[in-house]
């Protein structure tokens, strides 16, 4: 056992070396976006997924615990063999409705979702063009199928249309792959595009909307804001961020969600989902269909800071600060905590070397004086100085 203990130990030291070592720290939440760290004083987070703080809502809690009183803690098994409890019908009808495809499916997790759909539907004979910041479960995905993959520029379709053109001829099947939303940055995916690049080269048009569910397009993510509903098939997303649950999900024609039901060994081989994620999922897109003002706030957040600070107006509730090395971005991300709040460093490898950065992040829940203060705060540690 030394040498396995002393290969984990120099990976370690690298890691450190490099100030890209992460740890886990125990974090309690609670409502507007409050929360402590490993017991220490309450801090208000502007790093978070909740983006509409439906995971701390009384009624999405509500149907997590009528959920779990009436169906039990747990599935019991895959839901090919008794985990698919009756919660699961009802959610991905209303995934199908809120997203305009046929039908859905529901995985376990975002992850799990990507790396049982890339697989299923292409293999080691065929092309994958995806954008090269696409999320690294997408890369998981793209790796367990084999197939050759290609990455164009971030958001250049002109890019993406000449590996296309160069390469169509030799592959029965390309499926091309995009981040609806840019978790590091937050800019859209040009679906308009991109679904017309698919369409003229009978290729297949999949988006990961996990920070576009809730968040654009009147909350039914990246395809309903781009004005692209007709042209994305494969409408990928969680259920974990804007909806405060857990789980993933596809949004496809019926016969695309059968073969996952059927094919997808990610689904097939796991455990069904907690029948209170499940609930508290439902009960959120039900919120969010409801709740137009909602959905719109954390954006509306967003553009007030970016303003304030001087920065790019974003479209989306994710405003990125680069502040280059990793140290920089730790030093910040400290002094923002000494001040009462919450902001992640991202390092790379989640960044390009020599990016990392600060990701603030909106939610609905945030309260208008919290932003002032934050405001402020940024004024007064000269974070806005930065380019």
């Amino acid at each position: 056992m030394f040498s396995l203990d002393s290969f984990a130990t120099d990976k370690l030291d690298a890691l450190e070396a490099r100030n890209q070592r992460r740890r886990l720290v125990d974090t309690e939440r609670a409502g507007a976006m409050a929360l402590s760290v490993a017991g220490g004083p309450s801090l208000i987070s502007f790093t978070d997924n909740d983006y509409l703080g439906l995971s701390t809502h009384p009624a999405v809690i509500r149907a997590a615990q009528d959920a779990a009183a009436r169906y039990g803690a747990g599935s019991g098994a895959s839901r090919l063999v008794t985990g698919n409890h009756p919660l699961y019908g009802a959610l991905e009808a209303k995934i199908a409705r809120l997203k305009g495809t046929e039908g859905a499916v529901v995985f376990g997790s975002g992850y799990l979702a990507n790396v049982g759909i890339i697989p299923t539907l292409v293999g080691k004979d065929d092309l994958i063009v995806a954008d090269e910041l696409v999320h690294t479960c997408i890369h998981a995905g793209m790796q367990l199928s084999r197939a050759r993959v290609e990455f164009f520029r971030h958001n250049d379709v002109d890019h993406a249309a000449d590996i296309i053109a160069k390469n169509r001829s030799k592959h029965e099947r390309v499926l091309i792959v995009v981040d609806g939303v840019y978790s590091m940055d937050g800019d859209i995916a040009p679906l308009k595009g991109l679904g017309t690049l698919a369409e003229h080269y009978d290729a297949w048009l999949m988006t990961d909307d996990a920070h576009a569910l809730g968040t654009i397009g009147g909350g039914r993510g990246s395809a309903h804001a781009t004005g692209a509903e007709h042209l994305v098939p494969l409408q990928m997303g969680t259920l974990s961020k804007a909806a405060g649950s857990y789980g993933g999900y596809l949004a496809a024609s019926k016969p695309v969600v059968d073969l996952m039901k059927t094919r997808a060994r990610s689904l097939i081989y796991t455990t069904g989902l907690p029948p209170s994620a499940v609930a508290a999922a439902l009960k959120a897109l039900e919120l969010i269909e409801a709740d137009p003002d909602m959905v719109a706030r954390p954006t509306l957040l967003a553009r007030r800071f970016a303003a304030a600070m001087g920065l790019a107006m974003p479209d989306t509730p994710i405003v990125p600060l680069v502040i280059g090395t990793e140290v920089d971005a730790l030093a910040a991300s400290a002094r923002l905590a000494d001040e009462g709040f919450k902001v992640i460093a991202f390092r790379p490898p989640t960044v390009p070397e020599g990016t990392s950065r600060l990701r603030f992040s909106f939610s609905a829940s945030h309260r208008d004086a919290d932003v002032d203060r934050l405001i402020e705060t940024c004024h007064k540690l000269g974070l806005n100085q930065q380019p």
